[in-house]
């Protein structure tokens, strides 16, 4: 038992402390998905979504502080409580959205490691075993350094966290996981290989026949019956290849101009995806540099979700001379966090990335 102790040590410490980093790397991400399970269709508890983003700083730092605690032998007994607590609380959420099929990504490893529900509910129960096996042993949860010294690591390394945090949400993050990272070719990102995996659907058809419901199950011909039609239910049974990039456009006027805008030598897109919650001090920032970058011949655009109505009054607002373009709100959180955020892109190449406190190094 002290070996198997040993190994869960080890194995739950290195695996909290791995999933609070790629968090802490971009806790606006967490944010996003912490606003999506306090959703009307997850939780109900929309009253938190304004409160995502601290909460979100809160847990990831809190996720990889107890790692560390927990291998170097810290106050064990509140460990193995708070991990104990913490992976109920989370085998519960993440068994919830498998079961249900509300969240359709747990954003357990953020963009680092995609897991599906019921992924993740699986690693949650593995997870649940170790820990209990920990909560059991704390005989074995012996400190690896002088007691004296433990509490100054845990302090130094949470100092550590919440500078890092603040860093990134200064800047961008230190490790881009997501599709839309420096050195991606946007056109081959979002194109199909000739040799594709299509996706697989099962059609279940309901007829009425001599007075009773009939199911046939089809692949997608419409079955010879003679009987009524009643309806048809779709299931996906394989979902086949899905690009890295499917869900970008960039639609003005009804037209999505993004193959011509993908020729571009210069292009510089100004991003925010919603205009009512984007950071005015940003836009007061980026003025001088959007000026020096139209000088250098950049083809500047805005990029938001925004309707109309509200480009037009922001536009105004801050004396904007360029077109600004509709895409999905989620498709344009994903491309960059920040609000303006700025993304140069060279024949659909994206080249450079930047938070608006750092538009000089445009």
């Amino acid at each position: 038992m002290k070996y198997i102790t040993g190994f869960s040590r080890i194995f739950v410490g290195l695996l909290f402390i791995f999933s609070g980093f790629v968090k802490l790397n971009d806790p606006i991400g967490f944010s996003y998905k912490l606003e999506e399970y306090f959703g009307e269709g997850v939780l109900n508890l929309e009253f938190l979504v304004p409160f995502a983003l601290p909460l979100a700083i809160f847990i990831v730092i809190y996720e990889l502080i107890l790692g560390v605690m927990l291998l170097i032998g810290y106050a064990p007994k509140f460990t193995k409580w708070s991990l104990l607590l913490m992976i109920l609380f989370f085998t519960f959420l993440t068994f919830y959205s498998a079961y249900f099929n509300k969240v359709t990504d747990c954003g357990c490893f953020g963009d680092a490691i995609p897991l599906t529900p019921w992924q993740s509910f699986s690693k949650d129960v593995i997870l649940l075993i170790l820990i209990l096996i920990l909560f059991f042993n704390e005989k074995y949860l012996k400190p690896i350094f002088a007691k004296a010294s433990l509490k100054w690591i845990v302090f130094a390394i949470t100092i550590g966290c919440f500078y890092f945090a603040y860093h990134v949400l200064m800047h961008l993050p230190a490790i881009d996981f997501r599709a839309y990272k420096v050195g991606t070719n946007i056109p081959e990102a979002i194109s199909y290989p000739e040799d594709a995996q299509q996706a697989v659907y099962e059609y279940e058809w309901t007829f009425k026949e001599h007075g009773e419901e009939k199911i046939i199950t089809t692949t997608g011909a419409y079955p010879e019956v003679a009987g009524e039609f009643i309806n048809v239910e779709t299931k996906v049974i394989d979902e086949g290849y899905t690009p890295p990039i499917h869900d970008f456009s960039l639609i003005r006027n009804g037209e999505d101009e993004l193959e011509n805008l993908m020729q571009e030598e210069k292009l510089l897109i100004i991003v925010a995806y919603n205009l009512s919650k984007t950071e005015h001090e940003g836009w007061m920032n980026l003025q001088p540099n959007l000026q020096k970058a139209k000088e250098q011949g950049f083809k500047i655009i805005g990029l938001t979700a925004s309707g109309d109505e509200a480009i037009l009054e922001f536009k105004d607002k801050f004396d904007l001379n360029f077109n600004f373009y509709f895409a999905d709100e989620t498709a344009i959180k994903t491309i960059v966090r920040a609000s303006p955020g700025l993304v140069v892109i060279q024949k659909g190449n994206i080249i450079k990335k930047l938070h608006w406190n750092d538009a000089d190094a445009l």
